[in-house]
């Protein structure tokens, strides 16, 4: 008998939440600066040289000004330390209480913007790691935003949906870790045994060599060739389009996981994915990687319209196959679930240098204060690596009365993959927003300063809580 969802309310919690470690010592030790700040401050306003020359004063003030300076930024770090927490997930009890059809849809959205500094053949492997999540394949989607325009990037797509066949098998007959292969082949000696892995590890990079070298290839050339271009329909929409910036919707759905044909060298159903470029025109403003976020959110609304959403960038792979289940302990507890909006994951850096001892500058934010921020309320959004509920990011407001049934929330689309092409086109249009609440009361905010460009990542959440989750392997390397 299949498993369903719960009706009693005497469940042990998905998830808990745990204080660090040492936060008294820290404490005591944060109350003694804040003595020893408070007797300088009173030393400085006692010991005005009033009657000293003009030199001097300027001097006091100065120093009486840095200080404070220095009294605020310290209060401002000692807020985003004091209270920091840890959450553990408990998939066991998950797998337990939820059988693979109770389990919600999610849609996976891919941003990329410009194949010379986002090379296709990177995007191909953050489009692979997504797909081979230890997910039930027929309940994800992945959507690639296409921000350059680029039939490069479309055709490494392409290459991607053939090599996913053989891919993803091999990652669940093996359990591999990580699934990207570009980074699992970095990692990985090559064996000269007999066994079976090895002679499919063998078999398979030899597979991922030759379409990489396809792909660099057609890459550095520039174009398509004819021969290519004939094996998909898709390759016509770039006939019409006058440059990067001025060009009409292009959608096509590579893979459509309804499809009875849609499956992997095993028979196993194959996850659907989906190529996105929204309209773009020169007198419209695109809002970056924010709109073309919201245009992602309307146009999977049409097409999977999941109830949760991750979003990665494209210079980035999941190293963490789990990472929905962990993610899916949290939307789905029973007691606090229903509270959370977004639950984030950190960033791990693979290449850096031997100088670089602490990750670019992100080690203290990912290992101490996003964690204090998550003991205050939740951390800010940091556009990346980030589980969405989909309806708070639609606009709904939070209502502690409010508790979705997820088995209801996987509505299926019925209409053909070229039906649901031409309505998506709509939705991605460069003038859909005007006098709509997209980019103000719906969707990711525009006009916030993010990245050093006005992309605008801030989010609407009204009510609802974040949570910051950072397990001993995080989700995503950069």
């Amino acid at each position: 008998m299949d498993k369903v969802e719960p009706e009693r309310k005497d469940y042990l919690p998905l998830f808990e939440t745990r204080p660090a470690r040492g936060r008294q010592q820290f404490k005591l030790f944060s109350a003694s600066i804040f003595i020893a700040i408070c007797f300088v401050l009173v030393y400085r306003v006692t010991y005005f040289p009033s009657g000293e020359a003009k030199a001097e004063r300027l001097a006091w003030l100065g120093l009486f000004l840095a200080e404070l300076w220095f009294s605020f930024y310290w209060s401002l770090t000692l807020i985003r330390r004091w209270n920091p927490v840890f959450r553990y997930t408990f998939k066991d009890r998950l797998s337990s209480r939820y059988d693979q059809e109770a389990l919600p849809d999610i849609d996976i959205f891919v941003c990329t913007a410009d194949p010379g500094i986002e090379p296709p053949i990177m995007v191909t492997n953050t489009v692979l790691s997504v797909m081979a999540y230890d997910y039930p394949p027929q309940k994800l989607s992945i959507y690639l935003s296409d921000d350059g325009c680029s039939k490069l990037t479309f055709y490494a797509l392409l290459e991607a949906v053939r090599f996913s066949k053989i891919w993803l098998p091999f990652c669940r007959k093996f359990e591999i870790e990580p699934r990207s292969p570009e980074a699992y082949y970095r990692k990985t000696a090559e064996h000269v045994g007999d066994s079976s892995m090895d002679k499919d590890l063998l078999s398979i990079k030899k597979s991922y060599e030759d379409l990489k070298i396809r792909i660099e290839t057609v890459t550095k050339l520039g174009r398509i060739p004819d021969d290519i271009r004939k094996e998909h329909k898709g390759f016509r929409e770039w006939d019409i389009v006058l440059s990067q910036h001025d060009h009409q919707t292009i959608l096509q759905i590579l893979i459509d996981g309804r499809d009875a044909n849609a499956i992997d060298i095993e028979g196993k159903v194959l996850p659907t994915l989906v190529y996105l470029s929204r309209e773009k025109r020169p007198k419209y403003h695109h809002n970056f990687k924010a709109g073309a976020m919201n245009a992602l959110i309307r146009v999977s609304s049409r097409i999977s319209n999941a109830p949760v959403i991750l979003n990665v960038d494209c210079d980035m792979y999941s190293n963490n196959p789990d990472a929905i289940r962990d993610a899916m302990c949290f939307f789905m507890d029973e007691e606090k679930g229903h509270e959370i909006a977004y639950v984030q994951y950190p960033q791990s850096f693979y290449n850096l240098s031997n100088n670089d001892l602490y990750s670019s500058s992100l080690r203290v934010i990912v290992e101490l204060e996003l964690l204090g921020f998550d003991g205050n309320g939740g951390p800010s959004y940091i556009g990346t690596g980030c589980f969405h509920r989909r309806e708070s990011l639609c606009g709904k407001k939070y209502s502690k009365e409010f508790k979705g049934e997820w088995r209801r929330a996987n509505k299926k689309i019925e209409e053909s993959a070229s039906f649901l092409e031409d309505a998506g086109k709509v939705l991605a249009s460069c003038t859909y927003e005007q006098n709509t609440d997209w980019g103000n009361e719906m969707g990711l905010k525009y006009g916030c300063p993010l990245e050093d460009i006005i992309t605008g990542l801030s989010i609407q959440c009204r009510g609802w809580r974040s949570v910051y989750f950072n397990p001993k392997t995080s989700d995503c390397s950069t």
